[in-house]
C-alpha cells in the first residue's frame, strides 16, 4: 500500500522536481508538527499568510459559526451576505476615503487581474507599467506584467502593452503618459528579495500618475495587513493608491483576496458590459468571517504596534560574518548570503533543525523571514539561535 508521500507524488500536480515532502499533522501558534511528532518553528507563515498564527481560536470559532449558518449561496455580488458586508465595513473603516468600495475575490492573482480589468475599463486605455523582478501572481493575465522574462517565456503570447521599469528609478517615471491605464507596483517588493523604495520615489510616482490620469495600483498582497508595522504599507510613504490589492493574510488562513477602489471607479465594472467581472467563490462567507475575525484579533491585541520592536530584535540577534545584509521592513525580512548554494544549504539545515524558512523567486541567495505577527521575543530568540547554528553547521 502506498503511503501519503507516494500518493502525493503520484496524484498531486508537482511544481518542482524537489518538493520539501514534509507531512504535517497539526499546527498551532508559530509551530507545526509532522506525522513523526517533530516540531518546526514557522518563520514564513505559509508565505505571509498566517499573521495571527496557526489554529487561532478566534478565527476557528468564526469559521465554525459561519459554516453552521451557511456557506456558498450564490455567485459574488447578487445576495447580501452578512460576513461580506461586515468584513468590508471593517476594512473600509481603516482605509482612506477614496478606498471605500471592495470587490472580494478568491486569491491575490485574481485581485490583480481584477485591478487590471478595472483600470483598463475605467480609463479606456490598454497599456500598463510594472516593475522588474515584480511578482503579482501566476495566472495568464497577471503573468503578462510579471517582472521576470524567465517565468514568462514558456507561456507566450501574453497580453500585450506592458512596459517593465526599474523599481525605485526616478528616470523611468517619464514613461508614464496619457496612453497608460495603470502602474502596478508592490509597495514592498517581495520575490525580489524584500526591496524598498524611498518615500520621495512613491510621492513622485503618485504625482506622475495623477498628472497623466493613470491609476496607481498598489500590490500589498504580501506586505499588507500589518506585516510592515503599519496596517497598509503605503502608510509609510504618504501616498494613497487608486486601487489597492490584498490577499494572503487577509483571510486569517482562509483563501480570499480583494481589490479596493472608489465607488466611482468600481462602478465601471457594472455596465457596458454589465457583470464586467465575475467570480463564483470570491468573498466566500466562511472566508470573510475568518478574515474579519483575524483582523479583529490583530487590532484587539495591538499586534501591529509590536512589529517594529520584533524586527529590531531579529536584526540585533542575527549577526554572523556570513550574513551580508538584512533587508526589509517590519516582519518581512531578507537575510542575504553570498550564493544560492550556501543559502540552500542553510535553509535545508534550518529545516533539519526544526525551523521552516525559504528563499525568493528572484533573489535565490537570500533567506525569507515572515513569521506570524504573534511571534514572541522568546520564539524570536529560539529562531535566531537555530539560524546561526545552521550557518555554522554547513558553512566553514
Amino acid at each position: 500500500m502506498l503511503n501519503n508521500r507516494q500518493l502525493f507524488l503520484q496524484h498531486n500536480a508537482q511544481t518542482t522536481f524537489f518538493p520539501l515532502l514534509l507531512e504535517m499533522e497539526r499546527a498551532e501558534g508559530v509551530y507545526m508538527w509532522d506525522v513523526n511528532g517533530k516540531r518546526y518553528l514557522d518563520l514564513i507563515s505559509g508565505i505571509a499568510v498566517s499573521n495571527v498564527g496557526h489554529g487561532n481560536h478566534k478565527v476557528i470559532a468564526a469559521i465554525t459559526k459561519q459554516a453552521q449558518s451557511y456557506m456558498h449561496l450564490m455567485v459574488y455580488g447578487e445576495f447580501v451576505q452578512g460576513p461580506q458586508v461586515l468584513f468590508a465595513q471593517k476594512l473600509c473603516a481603516l482605509l482612506p476615503q477614496n478606498l471605500q468600495n471592495i470587490y472580494f475575490v478568491s486569491s491575490g492573482a485574481e485581485a490583480i487581474d481584477g485591478a487590471l480589468k478595472l483600470a483598463k475599463r475605467y480609463t479606456g486605455r490598454f497599456k500598463t507599467i510594472s516593475c522588474k523582478n515584480a511578482y503579482h501572481g501566476s495566472s495568464q493575465g497577471v503573468l503578462s506584467i510579471m517582472g521576470s522574462e524567465t517565468y514568462k517565456n514558456a507561456y507566450r503570447p501574453l497580453i500585450p502593452g506592458n512596459t517593465i521599469v526599474e523599481f525605485g528609478n526616478f528616470d523611468d517615471l517619464n514613461l508614464i503618459d496619457e496612453t497608460v491605464a495603470c502602474v502596478v507596483i508592490e509597495t514592498v517588493q517581495g520575490e525580489a528579495g524584500i526591496r524598498t523604495a524611498s518615500a520621495a520615489y512613491f510621492l513622485a510616482l503618485k504625482a506622475a500618475c495623477k498628472k497623466h490620469g493613470v491609476l496607481l495600483v498598489l500590490d500589498e498582497i504580501q506586505c499588507g495587513m500589518g506585516r510592515t508595522g503599519k496596517m497598509f504599507a503605503f502608510e509609510h510613504y504618504g501616498i494613497v493608491p487608486d486601487i489597492l490589492c490584498l490577499s494572503k493574510s487577509l483571510g486569517g488562513g482562509m483563501p480570499i483576496g480583494a481589490f479596493i477602489s472608489s465607488s466611482q471607479i468600481m462602478q465601471s465594472l457594472a455596465h457596458s458590459p454589465m457583470l464586467g467581472h465575475i467570480t463564483t467563490f470570491g468573498g466566500h462567507p466562511v472566508c470573510c468571517a475568518a478574515g474579519l475575525a483575524a483582523l479583529e484579533f490583530v487590532l484587539d491585541n495591538n499586534l501591529i504596534d509590536e512589529v517594529k520592536e520584533k524586527e529590531l530584535l531579529f536584526r540585533s540577534k542575527l549577526i554572523h560574518h556570513k550574513i551580508q545584509e538584512i533587508r526589509g521592513v517590519g516582519l518581512l525580512l531578507a537575510i542575504q548570503f553570498d550564493s544560492f548554494e550556501n543559502n540552500k544549504k542553510i535553509i535545508d539545515c534550518c529545516i533539519k533543525n526544526g525551523l521552516i524558512c525559504d528563499w525568493f523567486l528572484f533573489c535565490d541567495n537570500a533567506m525569507r523571514l515572515a513569521p506570524p505577527l504573534i511571534i514572541s521575543d522568546n520564539e524570536i530568540d529560539e529562531a535566531c539561535k537555530i539560524i546561526l547554528k545552521s550557518i555554522d553547521e554547513v558553512i566553514t
